[in-house]
């Protein structure tokens, strides 16, 4: 049995697929620029060299097929036929209150998903067109939707309402749903293996830091809180997103600046964040931290924000759950930044957390610990697969 997992963006579509074995990958890539000038496509069988090559595509459905022609290609492909796969998982980033687990994709989860564009206009839309080609070019397969917003299906109320009228709730289901779960979920299991214990007897706060970020405290498996709210701009600095922001800024802007609703979006989503803390310098945390070691004071500051941002959260989360036994830190910066985990975790002796500095510093790529003998809790980094994830739950599924 064949899984392949799709994540389908608005101008990309990548895939990994996995063989028999739960680990067993036999290809994955990627098709980049998808209706655009150089679109392009990046194939890494399990054996061989990689290609890249210009591709004809202008949208989902031909990526899909061009990846598939790669796969089961005489030469460099891993398949013999289509056929051979059992089952594709997608994410699919906003599942609302209605689907809150892995499930086998039919008309009526389409339509959730639809349901669901404006809420997630940048993501639901192409999750689904990348759906439906997969339903085409693997009419055989099982097609299960894996969600983002699921794992936070168990926060309570008291952490996922708003201050806001309740009819709001109740007739338009304005509420903190959460993102990233499905890495969230991945590496809370991964760490509570490295201590040894189940995910049920464990608390812990995971950091996922990319050019999107977020955090949530995990009690027992469970996500009980979390950064992102309503939609993935709410939480901690990002790298053109705000996080956190007082909502009567958008008033000002627009009540005394003239800024349009459209506008005020922009600023928010993609002129923000890392970008617009460093005055525009960048959005990517290797040029920010490569500008403070040249002494840029600007560059600085927006480093500071970023990490203060997430040690509010981390004592936030802490407070909240009782007792934290292990931090993890995963995601693109949180894997590979020892600066930003060195300034995240200052001070917080007093909570138990002490970092040693020379496993935080050393080069490493796989989970490992970065606590100091002397801390009470465990700080863990922990590649995210967020692929091995989507096609566990899809297998989950399978008769």
């Amino acid at each position: 049995m064949h899984t392949l997992v799709v994540n389908a963006g608005s101008s990309s579509v990548k895939f990994t697929c996995f063989g028999p074995g739960p680990d067993e990958v036999l290809a994955q890539g990627m098709v980049e620029r998808i209706g655009l000038d150089g679109t392009t496509l990046h194939y890494q069988p399990r054996v061989g060299e990689a290609l890249h090559q210009p591709v004809d595509t202008n949208h989902t459905g031909q990526a899909l097929r061009a990846l598939v022609e790669r796969l089961t290609d005489t030469r460099h492909g891993s398949l013999d036929s289509p056929d051979q796969v059992a089952v594709v998982a997608h994410r699919v980033v906003h599942g609302g209150e209605k689907i809150n687990q892995p499930v086998i994709i039919d008309e009526a989860v389409k339509a959730v998903i639809r349901e669901h564009f404006a809420l997630a206009p940048l993501h639901n839309p192409p999750n689904l067109a990348g759906i439906e080609a997969a339903q085409e070019v693997f009419p055989g397969a099982v097609q299960v939707g894996v969600f983002d917003t699921a794992f936070h299906r168990t926060l309570p109320a008291k952490a996922y309402l708003y201050a806001l009228p309740r009819r709001l709730y109740e007739d338009y289901r304005i509420r903190r749903y959460g993102f990233h779960g499905i890495s969230h979920q991945y590496v809370s299991r991964i760490a509570a293996e490295m201590l040894g214990r189940q995910p049920a007897e464990v608390n812990l706060v995971t950091c996922h830091l990319g050019n999107g970020c977020s955090i949530t405290a995990v009690q027992g498996g469970r996500s009980v809180d979390t950064s992102m709210g309503f939609t993935p701009l709410e939480g901690l600095v990002m790298g053109t997103r705000t996080g956190d922001l007082d909502p009567a800024i958008v008033i000002h802007l627009m009540d005394h600046h003239g800024m349009s609703l459209d506008q005020v979006k922009d600023l928010l989503n993609k002129q923000s964040g890392l970008l617009g803390l460093s005055g525009g310098r960048s959005s990517d945390m290797r040029d920010i931290a490569a500008a403070c070691q040249q002494g840029d004071a600007t560059a600085q500051g927006a480093l500071e924000v970023f990490c203060y941002r997430i040690k509010k959260y981390l004592g936030a989360y802490a407070a909240a759950m009782g007792s934290v036994d292990a931090v993890v830190f995963t995601g693109g910066i949180g894997e590979n930044s020892p600066l930003v985990r060195q300034m995240a975790l200052e001070g917080l002796a007093g909570l138990g957390i002490v970092l040693d500095h020379e496993p935080n510093q050393a080069p490493a790529t796989g989970a490992r610990a970065i606590h100091a003998a002397s801390s009470l809790v465990s700080l863990l980094v922990v590649p995210t697969n967020e692929e091995k994830e989507m096609a566990g739950q899809a297998r989950s599924l399978l008769p």
